[in-house]
């Protein structure tokens, strides 16, 4: 049964404190692993990748060329999708498509009136690596959420890595990959997937950036390759977050934390509200919807050791513990939402009214699923376009500008006792 909590009982506190650490990784304990992964990647490159293929993903390729997915699979899994499945997958692509591209920045240009010219000049990476889970389960919405920004940014590259256990590899995730118009991906999971989307081998070159969710073992792998390319954020298992008031109904708030749940045995949900008896009742209804799921041993761990119903004094105190919280997902189903939402400082993503639970911005409201989880919400923001852009500054000084302002450098780098950089200033004022 999921935990009711209330802030008024002596160990609240302890209790808070628990559900606060919900998204640590101990990342130490894998750590050294991981490590000999990717240094075995780094010194035997393709090589090291089929064999740690083979002894993970419980099949064995014969060579590099084996872990490639050809177009032709992609668009014969395209092909022979049901009609409304594909239109459901192409509504989602261009609602995500229409989403991020709003996000697009734009190379900008200011012409001082001293002849100076100050900017800044954004561009994508060349190549973008992404990796899509597929252990547990497949999630060809992850593919849409991760490649139709990096496409909106213009990058010219994308690769994609998944796992295939058994040397299988779910048909929608390559319909996706077919919309997506991916022309290279490979059968590679886990660190070494990015492991040797970070270094390259023979076969595969290195990307710029690598983005896409995954277990510790990938969190870790993202973690130690940072510098070496650049990543999205080093994302924990799924959450939710709700706060509700008394009139929100039982049944929408009982499957909305479900929702989460079923994704992993990590995954944490979590309802606040200053409605006791509301709280009591979805406790009971979250138990019975609970025997109706096929994945009902996973939901059942989730919820059992990583839920929590918290019953506070009033709505106020809710905002305040969930912004402690800083959610992956935020639901607010309350009165008025909007009047509170800028009380709301910290989630990854919000959802507003009793109409839109958290699976709709899963597949298909466009922006992106891709979240902060364990609370970076406070410091991160969802995946989007500009992950996979970086910028450029632009400086441009007349000699009236030089003139005016040449002076004042030249003192900053003698204070600083560099000489050679005040020399580079003051040789272009004829004072040297």
């Amino acid at each position: 049964m999921i935990a009711l909590l209330n802030t008024q009982d002596a160990d609240f506190k302890i209790c808070f404190e628990e559900l606060l650490k919900r998204g640590a990784m101990d990342i130490l304990s894998v750590e050294g692993r991981v490590k000999e992964l990717l240094e075995a990647i780094k010194q035997k490159g393709k090589n090291a990748v089929i064999e740690q293929v083979s002894r993970f993903d419980n099949w064995n390729p014969k060579d590099f060329l084996d872990l490639k997915i050809s177009q032709d699979q992609m668009q014969e899994a395209y092909e022979k999708l049901d009609t409304k499945l594909k239109k459901a997958l192409q509504k989602a692509y261009e609602r995500i498509y229409a989403f991020h591209s709003k996000q697009l920045p734009k190379t900008w240009l200011d012409f001082e009136e001293n002849g100076s010219i100050l900017g800044q000049k954004v561009s994508a990476v060349d190549r973008a690596g992404l990796y899509i889970p597929g252990g547990k389960a497949a999630y060809p919405s992850s593919l849409l959420m991760n490649a139709i920004p990096a496409i909106v940014a213009g990058v010219r590259e994308i690769v994609v890595c998944t796992p295939t256990p058994n040397n299988e590899i779910n048909p929608l995730l390559l319909a996706a990959m077919h919309l997506c118009g991916i022309k290279e991906a490979y059968k590679i999971g886990g660190a070494s997937a990015i492991g040797v989307m970070a270094y390259g081998c023979e076969g595969l070159q290195k990307v710029d950036v690598i983005s896409g969710p995954g277990n510790i073992y990938v969190a870790t792998a993202k973690k130690l390759v940072f510098g070496e390319v650049n990543i999205d954020m080093i994302a924990g298992p799924s959450e939710i977050g709700i706060i509700a008031t008394a009139n929100a109904k039982v049944d929408y708030l009982a499957w909305d934390l479900l929702s989460q749940a079923e994704h992993d045995e990590m995954a944490s949900s979590i309802l606040i509200t200053p409605a006791q008896s509301l709280a009591k009742e979805v406790t009971l209804k979250v138990d019975e919807f609970l025997e109706q799921l096929p994945r009902k041993e996973i939901t059942a761990k989730s919820i059992n050791q990583r839920g929590a119903i918290i019953v506070t004094k009033n709505l106020d105190e809710a905002i305040f513990l969930m912004n402690q919280i800083a959610p992956e997902h935020l639901e607010l189903i309350v009165e008025n939402p909007l009047e509170i939402l800028p009380k709301v400082k910290h989630a990854g993503a919000i959802f507003i009214g009793e109409n839109t639970p958290e699976p709709i911005g899963d597949y298909i409201a466009g922006p992106n699923h891709t979240l902060p989880t364990g609370g970076s919400a406070k410091f991160f923001s969802p995946l989007c376009v500009e992950h996979f852009m970086k910028k450029s500054s632009i400086i441009a000084f007349s000699q009236q500008a030089i003139q005016e302002l040449g002076e004042d450098c030249g003192i900053l780098a003698h204070t600083e006792g560099l000489d050679a950089h005040q020399n580079s200033v003051l040789v272009r004022l004829n004072q040297k």
